[in-house]
């Protein structure tokens, strides 16, 4: 494919979309989905303790894993939240001295940032660059560095949606005393604007900074805030249908682990399809994305 620079047009639509379905077939996103989910499971309990110590000193510990524990309970069910809020609390509450504390840092630390390393490798794979073998050592500590960065960002995103939503609640208590009935739709409006927005703003910052690469922001937040759409409608779908068939029933104590895998390569499939979608605008348009210092482009049959 090549760069013709020509302008964005409303007809364009249907195009950029099927060489965007075509683009990330040819990735074999299932795969790509596959990788991610597995490190997800492993990161999953650090990403939490850490995000959960970050915003809770602000926040609070107990209100912020309450609404996590909500949130995993509108995603996985109520079932598998659970499972997950005793994974948290047993982390918590562990009495280490200090050497075993200082070793459960690092390992906090290794294993929070191992699901941002992966997304990482893949969005360069669908961007089309590869790391430079001769960077090894410093982009391997660069990249843990990075990934961690990911982790405040998505602390500072969850604090910005808890006030968000509280001062949603007190705004509600007015409205409703004027509007009654108007309450419920204007809460849920607001709600997917808010859930929208944040949303945008993690996967433009993923896009912008994740992956070697350089690529302007107007095309970043294009692509950003599709998938932060798909995202939402997907977590919806995700949540009715996990709900209503209870797939990971079938696999007793094991469960939970089966749901998040699955919720998190269906959820991958959503944010890699953003990413080629970006990559195909970007190429159409004569914007590109280029491969930064410590990278190389991966030459193309297309």
């Amino acid at each position: 494919m090549t760069e013709d620079r020509s302008k964005f047009k409303l007809k364009d639509i249907p195009s950029l979309i099927v060489d965007t379905y075509k683009a990330w077939m040819a990735n074999d996103p299932w795969r790509l989905s596959a990788v991610v989910a597995y490190y997800a499971v492993l990161s999953l309990p650090a990403l939490l303790v850490i995000i959960i110590n970050i915003v809770g000193s602000i926040w609070g510990v107990d209100i912020v894993q309450g609404r996590l524990t909500d949130e995993f309970s509108s995603a996985l069910g109520r079932e598998a939240a659970t499972a997950i809020e005793g994974i948290i609390s047993e982390t918590q509450h562990e009495k280490k001295n200090l050497i075993s504390t200082i070793i459960g840092i690092g390992t906090l630390l290794f294993g929070a940032t191992g699901v941002f390393y992966q997304l990482k490798i893949s969005l360069n794979q669908i961007w089309q660059v590869r790391p430079d073998p001769n960077a090894r050592v410093w982009k391997l500590i660069t990249d843990r560095a990075r990934s961690f960065a990911f982790i405040l960002v998505i602390g500072f995103l969850l604090l910005t949606s808890f006030i968000l939503t509280a001062a949603i609640s007190a705004l509600n208590s007015y409205i409703k005393k004027l509007f009654p009935d108007l309450v419920l739709y204007i809460a849920y409006l607001m709600d997917i604007l808010i859930s929208v927005g944040i949303i945008s703003v993690l996967f433009a910052l993923m896009f912008k900074y994740l992956p070697d690469v350089k690529i302007k922001w107007k095309t970043v937040w294009k692509g950003a805030i599709l998938t932060s759409v798909l995202f939402v409608v997907g977590k919806t779908l995700l949540g009715l249908y996990f709900a209503e068939a209870a797939p990971g029933s079938t696999y007793g104590a094991a469960g939970t682990v089966v749901l998040i895998l699955l919720w998190v390569s269906y959820s991958c499939l959503i944010l890699f399809f953003g990413a080629q979608f970006t990559y195909i605008y970007a190429r159409r348009y004569g914007q590109g994305i280029t491969p930064s210092s410590v990278a190389k482009k991966i030459k193309s049959t297309s």
